[in-house]
């Protein structure tokens, strides 16, 4: 069968990244989430985590940026070893590197008002006086398409990519160098989905903003990314520029989730691959590659 570590067509770079993960392993109990992952993600790149849900992709982003410690490996920020700083550390690390949620109605609060909501990472971190913090919060607002007159309402008197907008804002207060956006537009309607994609595409250039972006609309990660790392059970299987993926994936895995994109032409829609069984337990997986119960390419050793 194909060995684990086999697909790694994504091309060569040399010298510190803005985040090297290298053979992340992330535990929960008896569970092994994430199984000896490694990423690099450079200065003003957007790399794309695909898989199914259960595939590792929020637990590793997650232990990226110190929200889960790592049960193993190593985590690099601009070259530092941040793998297992303290509270303290990570608080001050946490300027730099920031994370978008998919639900903004569940991760903003809303008893704040969105000044507040804006007006926080600045009040935490020390900066600015009480009229420089205000200035700052229009300035956000401004940024992510939002009128001044938000500044005072409450979270609940937004739809969802308004609120998501927010969600941004204040991500992006303190000016970080990575952005963490998972499956930030997913619960969107598609039409909100694309000014969402595109608010993000604008800041990353504006601000050279480095993204690591979960989702699971193929269309949507095939838009946004420089590189994909597709993600099979807690570890990635297959790892490519964009374009590379999508014209000729290498992994099984990686072609069924491509054939799985809707096409125009009747003629192409029975070239759909379509996998046999069922995603095995994290907590036994299959030796070897993970993927080979399913995959028709496999082969006993």
């Amino acid at each position: 069968f194909l060995h684990p570590g086999a697909l790694m067509a994504a091309p060569a770079m040399t010298g510190p990244a803005l985040l090297e993960i290298e053979n992340l392993s992330v535990r929960y109990g008896a569970i092994s989430a994430v199984r000896g992952a490694s990423l690099r993600v450079e200065t003003g790149e957007i790399v794309s985590l695909l898989g199914a849900n259960g595939a590792g992709k929020s637990s590793l982003v997650n232990a990226a940026v110190g929200i889960v410690p790592a049960a193993g490996g190593r985590i690099r920020f601009e070259g530092r070893d941040i793998t297992r700083l303290s509270p303290g550390e990570m608080r001050s690390l946490r300027q730099e590197m920031q994370i978008v949620f998919q639900d903004p109605a569940e991760s903003l609060n809303g008893r704040h008002t969105v000044g507040q909501i804006l007006e926080e990472p600045f009040i935490i971190h020390g900066k600015g006086n009480t009229a420089q913090r205000r200035g700052w919060v229009l300035e956000l607002l401004d940024k992510v398409g939002l009128p001044k007159s938000a500044v005072d309402r409450y979270p609940h008197e937004f739809s969802g990519g308004q609120r998501q907008r927010i969600g941004i804002a204040r991500a992006i207060a303190l000016k970080p160098r990575l952005l963490v956006c998972d499956e930030a537009v997913s619960a969107l309607d598609v039409s909100v989905q694309s000014q969402i994609v595109n608010l993000l595409l604008t800041l990353q250039r504006e601000m050279n903003l480095a993204i690591i972006f979960i989702a699971h609309d193929l269309s949507v990660v095939k838009h946004i990314s420089d590189r994909i790392a597709v993600m099979y059970l807690g570890r990635i299987v297959e790892l490519a520029e964009a374009q590379q993926l999508y014209l000729s994936p290498r992994h099984p895995y990686t072609q069924a989730l491509i054939s799985a994109i809707p096409v125009p032409d009747p003629r192409r829609r029975n070239q759909r691959i379509l996998l046999t069984g069922d995603v095995p337990s994290p907590i036994s997986p299959p030796s070897g590659c993970h993927f080979h119960p399913r995959c028709a390419q496999a082969f006993a050793p």
